[in-house]
């Protein structure tokens, strides 16, 4: 095959490849830039673009791994509120409860004073004795002790708890006749023995003559004491009776 030329004075381009011909661009560039400075700021602005892109698509990336999270923690928080708000519910029905029954405590608490009193006195009764009255007594009141910095703490604590009932301090005084002196000293004991009696003493003892016979009349002076749990036996107040 014949090829003919037809501009003689043109050199026949050699086929280049794709990167020589950037590297070739690039020189070109840099011989036509005469401003360095506005290349550095070019460069620069280029670089802070791609950071702030870096950082967007990372921050998007965190904020919705961050998504399922934060409507997990909302869930909690809804159900933390509803059980909060029903312990406060159940608290104020409590302190209701205990306030009521502070007041029957207190209104109900020594009516069975007497029949506790008059029940342990009967057990301690010994035979060949028998009362001739029992009567309430003033009991002598006790000097008050001072009040600690300790106590006055405590007591400042909690002034809404309800403090639990104790029975009042009843003084009594028992007068009976017996015709065996043995039989006075074992109801002294008996008396002490009970939980539901305290500070027994005895006040006089002496001989009288009754129905033609001598016996020994006496006083004693005790005082009721709320007895521990251990002793206190409670029945329901209605049974079915077949």
């Amino acid at each position: 095959m014949i090829t003919v030329n037809l501009r003689p004075d043109l050199k026949r381009k050699r086929a280049r490849s794709p990167l020589q011909g950037m590297l070739e661009g690039a020189r070109g560039l840099g011989t036509r830039v005469k401003d360095p400075l506005l290349v550095a700021s070019v460069v620069s602005w280029v670089a802070v673009l791609a950071w702030l892109g870096y950082v967007v698509i990372g921050t998007t990336r965190e904020l919705n791994a961050l998504e399922p999270r934060l409507e997990e923690t909302r869930a909690e928080h809804k159900r933390f509120k509803a059980f909060l708000a029903e312990k406060r519910h159940q608290e104020t029905i409590r302190d209701s409860l205990v306030a009521q029954i502070g007041v029957i405590r207190t209104v109900d608490g020594d009516r069975y004073v007497w029949p506790h009193l008059l029940d342990e006195v009967t057990k301690a009764l010994p035979a060949y004795t028998w009362l001739v009255d029992m009567a309430f007594a003033a009991p002598a009141a006790p000097p008050p002790a001072p009040k600690t910095a300790k106590a006055k703490a405590d007591a400042k604590e909690d002034t809404t708890a309800a403090a639990p009932f104790v029975s009042p301090a009843v003084a009594f005084n028992v007068n009976g006749r017996t015709v065996d002196i043995q039989a006075y000293t074992r109801f002294l004991r008996q008396l002490e023995a009970s939980p539901w009696i305290t500070d027994v003493t005895p006040v006089s003892a002496q001989t009288v003559v009754e129905k033609e016979r001598p016996v020994t009349a006496f006083t004693i002076r005790a005082t009721y004491r709320q007895a521990d749990s251990a002793y206190i036996r409670t029945v329901p107040l209605s049974e079915s009776v077949r």
